[in-house]
């Protein structure tokens, strides 16, 4: 039986094109600020408990730091700015594999891992929530 071997080309179309999306999405945020108030939109869990979510000020912190302001982005979002950082490692050693001709996915998600991060993003969110984490708000 003949193995599935892909050419390096085929390899690098995934994180290729994972990259151009995520450049793009860095560009946009970069030429349309999300600073400006309704910019992109009113995140619908601020609107309704008056609370910021895990996830409220990220866009401005990826704004930010495609601005180079890293202090800007962390007290817009410092998970986001976390968040940012591991998947650019992530993206870096998956292109690396895969131009070395490893058939790998970027990373693998178990039912473990996935509970740590919706853990992590619910900690995140009522900690910066409470007096003592008010520093995290956005």
């Amino acid at each position: 039986m003949a193995a599935d071997v892909r050419s390096k080309s085929e390899l690098l179309r995934g994180p290729v094109l994972v990259g151009a999306a995520g450049l793009s999405s860095a560009a946009l945020l970069y030429l349309r600020d999300p600073h400006d108030q309704g910019a992109y939109g009113l995140c619908p869990f601020l609107a309704l408990t008056g609370h910021p979510c895990p996830g409220c000020g990220g866009l401005r912190a990826v704004n930010d730091l495609t601005h180079g302001d890293v202090l800007g982005a962390v007290s817009s979002n410092v998970l986001a700015v976390a968040l940012v950082g591991i998947v650019g490692v992530l993206w870096l050693i998956w292109t690396i594999r895969r131009s070395r001709g490893e058939d790998r996915p970027m990373i693998r998600i178990t039912e473990r891992s996935g509970v740590m991060v919706i853990a992590v993003a619910v900690v995140f969110g009522i900690v910066r929530n409470t007096p003592w984490g008010s520093w995290l708000a956005p």
